[in-house]
């Protein structure tokens, strides 16, 4: 891409306090005059493409293993085509849900949502790009706001809305094609080094915890034995392997009468204070049903055993608070220093472990399973030095994977400022070139971590999935 962004010859006002001077040759139209509002109702069930709209546009569903809520059967939906608009206007007080997307093949969605088909002439992708920057800008939340958490066709017939000369609208759609393009790849390259980052540090927390390296010296320990387990190998001679009952001893400390109110959770391999108002209709009757976990303690969930890496399943509790009973919480011994007990239990691959021993395939696991997990137990003193090198190591991966993740936060907020600026008219970009064929088809992959797990119809998750997934913003304790 060449060239400098520049403004236009001249501007007007547009009248609309979110969308301020645009260009003076640019129309302000209501939608309903570019825009007809349509429902076809799936009625005799014969389509069954699913589609669902989330936060990454609209995306294929597949039926028999759908993602989000599922009605009693399809009859109900209404019938998207190429090229509609879709938005999801309920529920408005949520501004982390799905608004808008634009339909890439013909399909069904639900029947709550809007659908929209252009009236006449015009480039589809620029009108979705200008609807997208509304939803970024939480506009759509402001016209609901009050007593309303939904809006509909009614509201956007009056909604005011943009359109430029259809040569511009095509230039402008060129031109956040590429850009998109171009940023997703740098965005890709760099969520692939906080990968590589993020399996550094868990080969040097196993290396370190299993005696494959003495942290003291850097090098192997001097002599090894058989460890009697498969799938631990051979051990430092003199480091004791003991069953999970000698180390672990479980928790239970139920929070009657309401003892204490911090809540705590367990997200991304970290304990975070998560705020009431955090818990997004997750919050109980009464909190007495949450457990109270103390300093030391190490909390698991230890749901969907299928499914995530280890390290997001163990949390090290600093603080004491209250966390959902549907984790489980347990102690070290004096056999086991705590942040050495949670490290080991970390490098562990206990999906590898219990999934799938026995009859069928395990979901979850309970105390029983860490009664007889294998353990190792190195002297104390060598416990100590283990969890001295790692925090000092990890501690400068777990900042540059932050600046990273900063690096790329900002692209994202830098795209989202470009499209507000583009389809806005603050910049003109019809005389901006695009360097074709410059950026390769890898960009086409969804980028990790695209907000890729809101589906449609509340972007529905299970409540120990989303406490996951919620905590960047939480205070760790």
């Amino acid at each position: 891409m060449t060239g400098n962004f520049q403004s236009y010859p001249a501007y007007k006002d547009s009248g609309v306090p979110w969308l301020g001077k645009v260009p003076e040759h640019w129309e302000v139209r209501r939608t309903k005059t570019l825009f007809q509002s349509r429902k076809q109702l799936n009625t005799d069930g014969s389509e069954t493409n699913v589609l669902s709209l989330t936060l990454r546009g609209v995306v294929n569903n597949d039926p028999d293993n759908p993602e989000g809520l599922v009605p009693k059967d399809y009859k109900t939906y209404q019938i998207f085509e190429k090229d509609d608009l879709v938005f999801k206007l309920i529920d408005l007080e949520n501004i982390r849900t799905s608004r808008v997307g634009l339909v890439h093949e013909r399909g069904i969605m639900s029947p709550a949502y809007v659908r929209l088909t252009l009236s006449g002439i015009g480039e589809i992708r620029f009108y979705y790009q200008q609807f997208f920057d509304l939803y970024q800008r939480s506009i759509y939340n402001q016209i609901g706001e009050g007593v309303r958490s939904t809006i509909g066709w009614s509201d956007l017939a009056n909604l005011r809305i943009l359109a430029p000369p259809l040569p511009e609208q095509t230039a402008i759609v060129r031109f956040l094609d590429y850009v998109d393009r171009l940023i997703r790849r740098y965005i890709l390259a760099k969520q692939k080094l906080i990968k590589l980052f993020e399996e550094y540090r868990q080969a040097l927390i196993h290396e370190a915890v299993t005696g494959q390296i003495d942290v003291r010296t850097g090098q192997p320990y001097p002599a090894y034995k058989d460890s009697g387990v498969q799938w631990l190998g051979k051990v430092p001679r003199h480091w004791d392997v003991v069953a999970g009952h000698v180390c672990f001893v479980e928790r239970k400390q139920p929070n009657i009468g309401l003892m204490e109110t911090t809540v705590l959770s367990l997200s991304y391999g970290r304990i975070v204070v998560k705020p009431v108002e955090k818990l997004r209709g997750l919050v109980p009757a009464s909190f007495e049903t949450y457990q109270i976990v103390d300093p030391g303690d190490i909390v698991c969930r230890p749901t969907d055993l299928q499914n995530d890496q280890n390290s997001l399943r163990f949390g090290l509790v600093r603080n004491r608070g209250i966390i959902t009973s549907a984790y489980m919480s347990f102690r070290t011994t004096g056999r086991l220093d705590s942040n050495f007990g949670y490290l080991l239990l970390h490098a562990y691959d206990i999906r590898k472990i219990f999934y799938g021993l026995g009859s069928g395939l395990r979901q979850n696991l309970d105390w029983r399973d860490f009664k007889r997990l294998p353990c190792l137990v190195p002297p104390l003193t060598e416990q100590t030095a283990i969890v001295r090198f790692l925090e000092g190591q990890t501690a400068r991966i777990d900042a540059a994977i932050a600046a990273t993740r900063r690096e790329i936060e900002l692209l994202r907020e830098y795209r989202e400022r470009l499209i507000a600026d583009v389809v806005t008219g603050k910049v003109d970009v019809r005389s901006v070139k695009c360097e074709v064929g410059s950026v390769n088809d890898e960009t086409k992959e969804d980028e990790v971590g695209w907000e890729e797990s809101h589906h449609e119809d509340g972007d529905a998750e299970d409540g120990l999935e989303r406490e996951m997934r919620e905590a960047d913003t939480d205070e760790e304790v």
